[in-house]
């Protein structure tokens, strides 16, 4: 028993540093990461009760079990909202409160006030359980039911009908685990008197759950870290359009030569593979050359694909996808030159004609090329007021923030939305509370400097950052940009009638000494937007259309 508790936490174990080793850890896999942590503890803890006779340590060793079980259900569902993308409506406050009874049953566990928990007959084999045990069980079970719900909504939902296979994988491995936990709290728990005891059950199920999640992980693409555009910007382009991330996964394709090329997403698409099946000549070093150099650049080359009309000849265009100098995917456009290609083959007295397709051919690849440019913008960009969007101005910021800190650099943030746009959109429609908003964008715009940056956190709410600024010159920008705001004249309707609005505003300004670390940027910027926040709620509640510095 003991050498079989032992094997399966060795094998929890080198999952966990696989997982580790071979992905580009994230936020979604540092979740995962987590959960899969506690559930090793469980495997670990029965095991290391079985190689000591000292009650101290087999006390200690069992703690570490219960705990390790106690904190799986959280882990969990912290896995879950970051798998949904649900975890940015939660703020560190409310996740710090929805952990709270998976601490509080970790305390109850470590001081086992009264044996309220579990009384122990004997260490290896023999534990009475408390009614601790049993509220522990009910809220493992609560972050279970509550997990599994928010799965099979987000499996549902329109939103995220891409996602479906990675939350069909959540489920099935999650609905592994609790089936070994229930069943084994059935055997050795509930039924312990008529039964015989089988104590590796959960430990088990722990294994089997991970094994096939990394199973998912590594055959489905469950942790896909690419956002790419939407589906019908793809299917509009007459052209063959796929998307790659940094590992050549196929993260999207669009239906014009879908069955041409037999792709499934998730799967990883072999570019050697597909020039060898395509591609006869020259050509096909250079291409891969500059397909696979250390800095990626545009590469082209010219491709034959037998289709259902025939033998059909394609241009192939592959462009990085760059993020600060650092490829995150890449495009990979197909374009038809068959006609092309018959054209010149048939006609080469007809040098005049042929010129015209070759810049018609150009022109294409141009449009394309433009086309790809205005997907990276659209991913950085919000639509309807061209500033920048929430997940952008955060990327930007963690390092802006950090630099800043490390050599005591001043700067400050506003948040700031519109007073009263309720009545704005009820009075005159939501048609002029758009307008409103891509106004007030410009006004502010208009009233900022050149370094600073302007995004739209979201509905009438921006953000801007002002770096190498004091507390003093923010508050002057600021009253500024409240100025601006006011004075400016909204016209609405073809009758001239114009509105005025007014901008409540949350303000922080950071000067620090010049030494300084941060150990976790990412909190640092919640704490920051969380103050800005409250200065913006005040604001509001102290009578709209001011400042408040915190």
């Amino acid at each position: 028993m003991t050498w079989m508790e032992l094997s399966l936490f060795l094998i929890l174990f080198a999952l966990f540093v696989y997982i580790f080793l071979s992905n580009h850890i994230v936020r979604l896999h540092k979740t995962y990461l987590l959960f899969h942590f506690f559930m090793m503890l469980w495997p670990f803890g029965q095991f290391a009760v079985r190689t000591t006779d000292y009650p101290q340590f087999q006390q200690i060793y069992i703690t570490i079990s219960f705990v390790g079980m106690s904190l799986l259900g959280f882990g969990w569902f912290l896995f879950t909202l970051t798998l949904t993308d649900r975890i940015q409506g939660f703020t560190g406050r409310s996740l710090v409160y929805l952990s709270l009874p998976a601490v509080l049953s970790a305390v109850s566990i470590i001081f086992n006030p009264g044996g309220g928990f579990v009384t122990f007959e004997n260490y290896n084999d023999e534990h009475r359980f408390g009614p601790l045990f049993w509220i522990m069980f009910v809220q493992l079970l609560a972050y279970g039911v509550y997990s599994l719900v928010l799965l099979l909504r987000s499996r549902h939902s329109e939103i995220l009908a891409q996602e479906r296979p990675r939350i069909a994988n959540a489920v099935t491995g999650i609905l592994i685990l609790v089936g070994f936990g229930l069943l084994g709290t059935l055997v050795n728990v509930a039924l312990a008197p008529w039964l015989p005891r089988i104590p590796y059950l959960m430990s088990l199920g722990t294994v089997m759950s991970g094994i096939y999640f990394v199973f998912a992980i590594q055959r489905h693409g469950m942790f896909d870290i690419i956002q790419f555009a939407q589906q019908d910007v793809f299917d509009t382009i007459s052209a063959g359009i796929i998307v790659l991330d940094d590992q050549d996964h196929v993260l999207e394709l669009n239906r014009f030569f879908q069955p041409q090329l037999q792709l499934e997403l998730g799967k990883r698409f072999d570019m050697e593979h597909f020039l060898a099946s395509t591609m006869n000549g020259g050509g096909k070093e250079e291409f891969l050359s500059a397909y696979r150099s250390h800095l990626p650049e545009r590469a082209q080359t010219e491709i034959t694909m037998q289709t259902i009309g025939g033998e059909a000849h394609f241009a192939l265009n592959a462009a990085p996808i760059l993020v600060n100098k650092k490829m995150i995917g890449r495009v990979i456009t197909l374009q038809d030159v068959t006609e092309l290609r018959s054209l010149v083959a048939e006609t080469h007295s007809k040098n005049e004609a042929l010129r015209d397709r070759n810049r018609a051919l150009i022109l294409m690849q141009d449009e394309l090329f433009q086309a790809n440019r205005k997907l990276e913008q659209m991913a950085i960009t919000d639509s309807l007021t061209g500033c920048y969007n929430r997940r952008y101005l955060m990327l930007q910021l963690e390092h802006e923030v950090a630099t800043n800190i490390r050599y005591g650099i001043p700067f400050a943030i506003f948040l700031f939305d519109i007073d009263l746009f309720k009545k704005v959109n009820d009075t005159y429609g939501h048609l002029v509370g758009d307008e409103v908003i891509r106004l007030t964008a410009k006004v502010v715009k208009d009233a900022l400097r050149k370094t600073d940056i302007l995004a739209r956190y979201g509905g009438e709410e921006f953000t801007v950052y002002l770096p190498h600024t004091n507390r003093e010159q923010a508050e002057m920008l600021a009253n500024r940009i409240r100025s601006a705001v006011e004075r400016h004249e909204y016209r609405i309707g073809k009758q001239g009638e114009t509105i005025h609005i007014t901008i409540s505003m949350g303000m922080m300004a950071v000067e620090g000494q010049p030494g300084q670390n941060l150990d976790d940027p990412k909190l640092f910027l919640r704490d920051l937007f969380a103050k800005a926040d409250a200065a913006l709620y005040r604001a509001k509640e102290d009578g709209r259309n001011r400042i408040v510095n915190m």
